[in-house]
């Protein structure tokens, strides 16, 4: 293998992980409302169809990278579940059930397939940008899921032991909700309002990396032990 295409399967593997760092966090977010013994088996399930969605998105990248309404459709649920984290409390922490039926197992299976939908449209700009050879493009998108897949089962243990932790998920949460809404809103002013002045032209990698040092530095404190209670 060329040192070229192989220092750009490791970029984009790298690049799939920093730029959706919050993905995993919010995979882990979502399947922490099952029951432990189903979480892995959501998961699973969401890594085929991750592979599944990614693969047709880049054999379809001209249509995807249009999709601006799963952007927007993928914010508004962050939004949701991180304002209801923070606003109705008794609700959001509320502890797992021990048993689900078949319809709401798949129903947050259904979730993560969303939510991998609409990270993928910036996943397959990203990588059509670094290669035209779609078997490295291929390889590079398909390892960074796998990794993303292991940061996420990390994420559903951290929730469950910190639970400091699970604040920190749900402000990260609601951060890469307004990266999704930005985003859609600029496609949408782009390429079919043609009106480009509307756009707010984020720079969407700074902001993922912005995402990341939160989500590093929040992590300090939320690993830290509280102190104890004067007796």
């Amino acid at each position: 293998m060329e040192a070229s295409v192989l220092s750009v399967i490791l970029i984009l593997v790298a690049l799939e992980v920093i730029l959706s760092a919050d993905n995993a966090l919010i995979l882990g977010v979502i399947v922490q409302k099952l029951p432990v013994h189903l979480r892995r088996k959501a998961l699973f399930y969401g890594i085929l169809g991750a592979y599944i969605l990614r693969g047709l998105a880049l054999l379809f990248a001209a249509l995807v990278i249009k999709l601006w309404w799963v952007q927007v459709l993928g914010a508004a649920y962050l939004l949701y579940i991180a304002l209801k984290h923070f606003l109705k409390p008794e609700a959001a922490h509320a502890p797992p059930p021990l048993e689900v039926s078949a319809a709401q197992f798949w129903k947050v299976v259904t979730q993560v397939e969303l939510m991998d939908l609409a990270f993928a449209v910036d996943s397959v700009l990203v990588a059509v940008a670094l290669s035209d050879k779609l078997w490295v493009i291929y390889t590079g998108v398909f390892l960074g899921i796998l990794a993303l897949r292991m940061l996420a089962s990390l994420v559903v243990n951290l929730l469950d032991h910190y639970p400091r932790f699970k604040h920190l998920a749900y402000v990260v949460v609601g951060l890469a909700g307004v990266k999704l809404l930005v985003g859609g809103w600029d496609k949408l002013a782009k390429e079919i309002l043609h009106r480009p002045e509307l756009a707010v032209g984020l720079d969407k990698e700074a902001f993922s990396l912005l995402i990341l040092a939160v989500l590093l530095l929040g992590s300090l404190w939320a690993l830290r032990k509280p102190a104890a209670q004067p007796s």
